[in-house]
């Protein structure tokens, strides 16, 4: 009887673990979720996300936070570096929904979601590896975790729902184009205006708080980004139009200020 158990046991052992290596690595149910229910505005620089037609589609999100829950750690980390950092933001992201939707409609901004005592980011409605985790972990301790990805454009890749943010792209990020995906956000994070631009006024650059939260990210020299002045001087061209001002900001010569953050919902109404 113990021999047939251990028998069986085995077998759905190795069923469990040939579905998991066939993981989607296009996370196209994801995909599909994003390009009908993420609209891009602002000339393609920020998107607002129709949380009312991700309501109507949850089976299908849950569908797909359940492939990312079922993925054992020993697979994730037999994946390349691209590999686990796309799963790992998409998975960030669609969580975040996710979150979103427990409440919705009845909030304004992901902050509605937090408590006295808890921040709706260390909420642990997540299963990942194994284990019950928060959206501060995966990105905290998962993706910006020192030694790991060293990319600070993750910053526009991991979005918080609200308006202040980066774009939730229309699209899942795949490991064969995640780094352009991020320099692409890059681009459209800085070359919106309400969130980041050149005052000819003030002579300085007005961005997000962002980059003053996650200042340190970009003194660490990692994919060419050795400072904060270094980060904006290399998109110069999207913070502004007048070209001696773009000079003086790829020369560093530029002062930043901070801009206040825009926390309501990122909602289609």
């Amino acid at each position: 009887m113990k021999t047939i158990k251990h028998l069986l046991a085995l077998f759905f052992a190795l069923v469990a673990a040939t579905a998991f290596a066939q993981f989607d690595h296009s996370h196209k149910t994801w995909d599909d979720l994003l390009k009908k229910h993420v609209t891009y505005v602002s000339n393609g620089n920020a998107s607002q996300v129709s949380y009312k037609g991700f309501a109507t589609d949850r089976a299908q999100l849950k569908t797909y936070l359940d492939s990312i829950s079922a993925v054992p750690e020993a697979t994730y980390k037999s994946w390349n570096k691209s590999q686990q950092l796309a799963f790992l933001m998409n998975a960030y992201n669609a969580y975040t929904v996710e979150l979103i939707l427990t409440k919705y409609p009845n909030l304004k901004s992901i902050r509605d979601l937090g408590s006295t005592f808890s921040k709706p980011w260390s909420i642990k409605f997540i299963k990942l590896f194994g284990k019950d985790v928060t959206l501060d972990n995966i990105e905290h301790d998962m993706i910006r975790a020192d030694g790991v990805f060293n990319d600070p454009r993750i910053h526009v890749g991991v979005v918080c729902a609200s308006i202040g943010c980066p774009m939730l792209r229309n699209e899942a990020f795949i490991a064969e184009k995640v780094d352009a995906q991020l320099d692409d956000g890059m681009k459209r994070f800085l070359s919106d205006k309400s969130r980041n631009r050149y005052s000819a006024d003030a002579k300085k650059l007005e961005v997000s708080k962002i980059f003053d939260w996650y200042k340190k990210d970009f003194l660490k020299g990692h994919k060419g980004f050795a400072s904060l002045e270094a980060t904006l001087g290399k998109y110069a061209d999207q913070l502004t139009d007048d070209v001696a001002a773009r000079a003086e900001i790829k020369a560093g010569k530029v002062a930043i200020t901070y801009l206040d953050y825009d926390w309501n919902l990122n909602d289609k109404k």
